[in-house]
């Protein structure tokens, strides 16, 4: 065993082989992977092998398409097999609420690429003679699912590594992780100690373990889960026999199930509602190539439901039971990426989907360690997603229920119950006696809306339109025509202070900073000039030397902004950063009237002569210390209050009683994102991601490539001179009752192609009838690497949402998207359509924001 490693990848599972592979094939020869048993020896041995790439983060989809595409690659340069079986597979709907969620995943598909199908009943037992089509409305076809050899794919990637220069050392564990002040990691094994630059944790059943060698614990518990292997079955053979294919895989939701062929007879696993954790605290060491006892009364509410669906099934013999632990997060996504604090630490771990996403986890690692950046848009597996509140009880509350759930509908208004509440603010008890709705952001309970007294404040979840509709109209039109309060304690506030604060915003930010007392609103670039924040700045003027900025941005990226603020401080120690999190709370009052309500709660002028737009100041607000921002997210007149907690029931409780005159009333988040689309306002991680540059994503006005070399000048100067390929929109939609909720293709009646639209399928499969004989009728042909758009008549997928709702003041449904920015501003009728649930709805362009275009309101 070498004693110095560029890299050393902890764990042998199929994550760190790939991992391993993709840094070898980087570049990045002198790299190590350390397992403490075998290959294969946590939960990769055990594992269905199954894959697909239906993902609900259509992002995480395209890494999930790229695994599948790398495993004929893999084969060919390992020469180790794989046992591909691109079989295709099916998902059966059997309610309408599920087929509209299969027509959602149909429609997401069209711009990724994917060649999937909605079929009838019929034509999936067809291809699956085991079920019973009378329990289904429907299904959807996917022809890139299929199944492989565990075992051969992990070797696979390891062979293939080791030819690249990789060393594997294996029987060898892991005990303790230090580091030297110059970063150096000491990685001391049972065989001893190895010298790296950087250490890779994707030990599987044991990263938690691996985390808490440097002080971390990480959000991710193992599961039980147990599938069964039924003795052969004639049906089986007859149709291999009948059409010379296998059966396709099949995912049942009501019965919680998937199944698929494995030899003559079937493999049928579930996603029961009565899960177990395994090892919930801490993982054995001595566990290895082992299974658990298996439970069969545990599941068989789920066999039940599933014999009744395929009664082919019902009367098999049962072979073998696997019970065996995988590993999750809370939100079903891996963990992935650096983690902040630390300096060259990385994550590749809870990827319980090891054989769909673990060439994609590993590709976008490698990218990131070599390159500096992932090269995808990962937000969806990033660690930086959870927060100090995901801790080992939330956590394991958080991943049975997401295990319970892992074949259940997520609705887009549906708030899930476990682990809650987590944080709350002082007022979450005065929130909830008025009948809030209370959702989860980033941890924190927050007020979505208020149903009215003497109901019961609950979200009928669905697809459509729902029982908020109504309220969340009257709040808007309160707000729009009166005056308004709510809170805004989920954002995230950052104070950077000393003597080269300013400077070091200057580089960081692609803005001016504000002078003394005024605000600015800046998006930040990575390296490559995409977008990764977005932020409100305020100068709060200076201490003697010491520079003073207010800085606002999003909750949920509060750690992914910390790990790229921490990476750029000065080492002189002249920039100091703390995150307030909710030590700092906020209220915001808005409208025409929050002027007036707002000069009783002070005893200083507030006139929009004394304060204007865009102005801060430090004031006492209804007697408590307070920093007041001049500006709203409703795009109205308004003002940001910020204080400690221990202010926030006496100035919520001020502006409420001093609100009376005015008719003051309480609105949730909800309406506050229906007012910002009646203003065009983007919001981060929807229309402002890391695969855009701030020309596409229509920032032009807070990119001043002029004032100094920020990160990314260089690459939006190349932006700006080339002329972006696509630009972020607003539509108004001809919706009917529902409204779209992100991902819907856009499509547009063009001669014009304007761009490749990238196939992630390196091959597809076509689709058999009984009798072997092909019926597929999609747009790709096999083996093809794009598709040039995709095609109906006139029509053409150009673009895709990327969020919207009903804009309830001025009585629009609306959505913002990007489309190519030949069509950026053309307003048009009749030449755009938006797909919402499986139906082409008119949609128009709106150049112009519909409330208040001018400004006026908000700067009166």
């Amino acid at each position: 065993m070498k004693s110095h490693a560029k890299a050393v990848v902890i764990g042998g599972g199929v994550v760190g082989c790939s991992v391993l592979y993709h840094l070898a094939r980087a570049g990045w020869t002198d790299v190590m992977l350390i397992e403490r048993s075998e290959l294969t020896s946590g939960s990769s041995w055990h594992a269905a092998g199954g894959f697909h790439t239906l993902n609900g983060d259509p992002n995480v989809a395209k890494l999930q398409a790229y695994t599948v595409q790398l495993y004929k690659e893999l084969e060919e340069l390992s020469g180790q097999s794989c046992s591909l079986h691109l079989t295709g597979g099916v998902m059966l709907a059997d309610s309408p609420e599920r087929m509209d969620f299969l027509r959602l995943a149909h429609a997401k598909g069209r711009y990724l690429g994917m060649d999937t199908e909605l079929i009838t009943p019929s034509e999936a037992k067809a291809m699956f003679p085991l079920m019973d089509e009378k329990h289904f409305v429907g299904a959807m076809w996917d022809p890139v699912e299929g199944h492989l050899d565990p075992s051969g794919t992990t070797h696979a990637y390891a062979k293939a590594a080791k030819k690249l220069g990789a060393e594997i050392v294996l029987r060898n564990r892991v005990v303790d992780l230090t580091q030297e002040p110059d970063g150096t990691w000491n990685v001391v094994t049972e065989q001893g100690t190895v010298k790296a630059e950087h250490v890779v944790n994707c030990g599987g059943l044991w990263a938690r373990e691996v985390g808490r060698m440097v002080g971390i614990e990480l959000p991710l518990l193992a599961m039980e889960h147990m599938y069964l292997l039924t003795e052969p079955m004639p049906e089986v053979e007859e149709f291999n026999k009948a059409t010379g294919r296998e059966m396709v895989g099949v995912l049942d939701f009501k019965g919680e199930i998937y199944t698929r062929q494995e030899r003559n007879g079937v493999l049928l696993g579930t996603y029961e509602k009565a899960c177990k954790p395994w090892s919930p605290v801490n993982t054995p060491w001595d566990f290895g190539h082992e299974l658990l006892q298996p439970d069969l009364d545990r599941i068989a509410p789920s066999l039940e439901v599933g014999f009744q669906h395929f009664p082919g099934i019902a009367n098999a013999g049962i072979k073998q039971v696997i019970n065996g632990p995988f590993t999750f997060a809370p939100d079903g996504n891996p963990l992935v990426g650096p983690v902040q604090g630390l300096t060259n630490f990385w994550c590749a771990c809870a990827v319980m989907a090891g054989f769909s996403q673990g060439g994609g986890v590993g590709l976008a690692l490698s990218n990131w360690m070599v390159n500096g950046d992932p090269g995808f848009d990962v937000w969806g597996m990033d660690v930086a997603r959870f927060g100090e509140w995901a801790t080992l009880r939330y956590t394991n509350a958080k991943v049975r229920e997401n295990y319970s759930r892992r074949f259940s509908i997520r609705f887009p208004n549906e708030e899930l119950p476990a682990a809650r509440p987590a944080q709350t603010t002082p007022l979450y008890d005065t929130m909830v006696a008025q009948n809030a709705v209370m959702g989860d952001s980033w941890g924190l309970e927050t007020p979505l809306w208020f149903a009215p007294k003497g109901t019961e404040p609950k979200d009928i979840v669905s697809f459509h339109r729902s029982n908020d509709f109504e309220h969340v109209g009257n709040e808007v039109r309160a707000v729009r025509t009166g005056v308004g309060v709510t809170e805004i304690a989920n954002f995230a506030k950052y104070e950077v202070s000393g003597p080269g604060a300013e400077d070091f915003l200057n580089r960081l930010m692609t803005n001016r900073m504000p002078k003394p007392g005024r605000i600015a609103l800046t998006p930040m670039l990575n390296e490559f000039g995409k977008l990764i924040g977005d932020f409100t700045i305020a100068n709060m003027g200076a201490r003697g030397s010491e520079e003073r900025f207010m800085i606002w941005g999003s909750s949920a990226a509060a750690k992914y902004h910390m790990r790229w603020f921490e990476k750029h401080l000065p080492k002189d120690g002249s920039v100091r950063i703390h995150r307030f999190d909710q030590t700092l709370v906020g209220l915001s009052i808005a409208g025409p009237k929050s002027q007036a309500l707002l000069q009783k709660l002070v005893d200083v002028d507030v006139s929009s002569k004394a304060f204007r737009f865009m102005d801060f100041r430090e004031m006492a607000v209804g007697g408590a210390p307070c920093m007041v921002n001049r500006i709203t997210y409703t795009g109205d007149l308004g003002y940001e209050i910020w204080m400690q907690p221990a202010y926030q029931r006496l100035v919520y409780k001020a502006i409420k009683e001093a609100g009376e005159e005015f008719g003051i009333v309480d609105f949730g988040m909800r309406a506050l994102l229906s007012m910002r689309l009646e203003k065009n306002f983007p919001t981060w991680f929807r229309e402002l991601r890391p695969i855009y540059g701030p020309f596409e994503g229509s920032m032009d006005r807070f990119v001043k490539l002029e004032k100094n070399d920020f990160i990314g000048r260089e690459a939006a100067a190349r932006e700006r001179e080339k002329g972006p390929k696509l630009r972020r929109v607003s539509f108004v939609v001809d919706a009917e009752d529902a409204d779209v909720m992100g991902d819907e293709p856009i499509w547009a009646k063009v001669s014009t192609d304007y761009g490749t639209v990238e196939k992630p399928h390196g091959y597809g499969a076509p689709r058999f009838d009984a009798q072997g004989r092909e019926v597929r009728t999609s747009t790709a042909a096999q083996g093809a690497s794009a598709v040039r758009g995709i095609v109906d008549g006139d029509w053409r997928v150009v673009g895709w949402v990327t969020s919207g709702g009903y804009a309830h003041h001025v009585g629009k449904s609306m959505a913002q998207g990007y489309v190519p920015a030949a069509l950026a501003e053309n307003e048009s009728a009749g030449l755009f359509e938006i797909e919402i649930l499986g139906k082409r709805r008119p949609a128009r362009i709106n150049v112009e924001p519909p409330f208040d275009p001018s400004g006026e309101k908000m700067r009166a």
